[in-house]
């Protein structure tokens, strides 16, 4: 496994003594307001695209959070990595910001 797949999997409490999570929200706390709100407006729209991508040539019955749920339960393990990696993500592009 690779340097970065292991640190990835390592405990919650130990990656900058926090978890991907709790660095987000540290450095959401601590970035401009702005930047945050601009962030969490792409992360909206990301959420919003990918909706309509998984409900394009449904049918009006077709449920989106009972397919979520469902595909949460399949994928439990594999969700919470991409969930981290997400976090990772998402913080980074505050910290680029901050920069600016």
């Amino acid at each position: 496994m690779s340097m970065f797949g292991e640190w990835f999997t390592e405990d919650e409490d130990d990656i900058f003594m926090g978890s991907p999570k709790s660095k987000f929200f540290d450095v959401s706390k601590t970035a401009s307001q702005d930047i945050v709100e601009e962030e969490w407006d792409k992360i909206v729209e990301k959420v919003a695209a990918l909706e309509m991508m998984l409900s394009q040539g449904k049918d009006e019955n077709f449920d989106i959070n009972e397919e979520i749920k469902e595909f949460k339960l399949e994928n439990e393990k594999e969700l919470e990595a991409m969930k981290k990696g997400l976090y990772v993500e998402f913080t980074g592009e505050i910290i680029c910001r901050l920069d600016s």
